[in-house]
């Protein structure tokens, strides 16, 4: 082992993220997993991880945690302040921290998810092969409370050879890329159309099952109820006011609603991002 890691203050929410549980839906088992994974996995290089180790997935910044041994962390995803110490720090870069010393996050100034990856990974116990917390099936490791205690692995690969990645702004008004669905017959021949030629906004109902949007609504060709099907992240589910919802890392594995489109799972990093309040448009892919 690498030491530990007390967590002394979480911000909003927070919880320990891996890639996930790919595979296991026909068991009704999610993938979860970061929700931002360009993110977590540049998190993990910066550090010298594999870029599967888990980390920490924060929601508007306000974590604050203290190691008890040298390591090396890193912090991306949302623009979030950062501080090692009494010393101001570099996001998307790797952060060196002494015995005692605390890393706090400030406030996201933009963005929605931030990641913060430790080396050798936090060595929570594995369920179902992943140390992901699924917060709609109630699996992997808890959602984090201040005074908890995160063991540190010791399986990284060299040093990181990088002392900054840069990475792009956050788009104000971003645009995800879509196919149709496996049920846009369930909708007029105009619903597509509508889709990707209207804004539509986030509300505040969003975590990481989903997003619920507001906008116009998708016309319905087909009346009645829909057996449940699989359903993957980026689905975007209709319900009866014709306005999607679109599904995250944490999404049911099936669903009652029908699907007119999906967006591209690499746009769902952009996704992860959004706030409430925020538009976004779609394009066909």
């Amino acid at each position: 082992m690498s030491g530990k890691a007390e967590i002394l203050t979480t911000g909003p929410f927070a919880t320990i993220q891996d890639l996930g549980r790919p595979g296991l839906a026909a068991v009704g088992v999610g993938r979860a997993g970061a929700a931002d994974r360009g993110s977590l996995r540049l998190a993990n290089r910066l550090v010298g991880n594999p870029e599967g180790h888990a980390a920490l997935e924060v929601t508007l910044g306000g974590l604050r945690l203290r190691v008890s041994e040298h390591t090396t962390v890193a912090v991306t995803g949302a623009e979030v302040p950062v501080r090692a110490g009494r010393r101001a720090a570099a996001p998307n870069a790797p952060i060196a921290l002494r015995p005692g010393e605390e890393l706090t996050l400030g406030t996201a100034d933009r963005g929605l998810r931030c990641y913060v990856a430790v080396r050798g990974g936090f060595d929570v116990r594995p369920v179902l092969g992943a140390r992901s917390t699924d917060t709609m099936g109630r699996l992997g490791p808890a959602v984090l409370t201040p005074g908890m205690t995160l063991p540190i692995g010791d399986v990284a690969g060299p040093p990181p050879a990088v002392d900054l990645a840069p990475r792009g702004r956050l788009p104000d008004e971003p645009t995800l890329r879509v196919t149709p669905g496996p049920r846009l017959d369930w909708f007029t021949s105009a619903a597509l159309s509508t889709l990707v030629s209207t804004p539509y906004t986030v509300t505040a109902e969003l975590d990481r099952i989903g997003i619920r949007l507001a906008g116009t609504a998708l016309t319905r060709a087909r009346a009645g109820e829909l057996a449940p099907e699989a359903c993957v992240p980026g689905a975007l589910q209709v319900p009866p006011s014709g306005v999607p919802i679109l599904f995250l890392a944490d999404h049911p594995v099936t669903g009652g609603y029908p699907v007119p489109a999906v967006v591209e799972e690499p746009d769902l990093d952009i996704a992860a991002q959004l706030r409430p309040g925020q538009r976004l448009r779609f394009t066909l892919a």
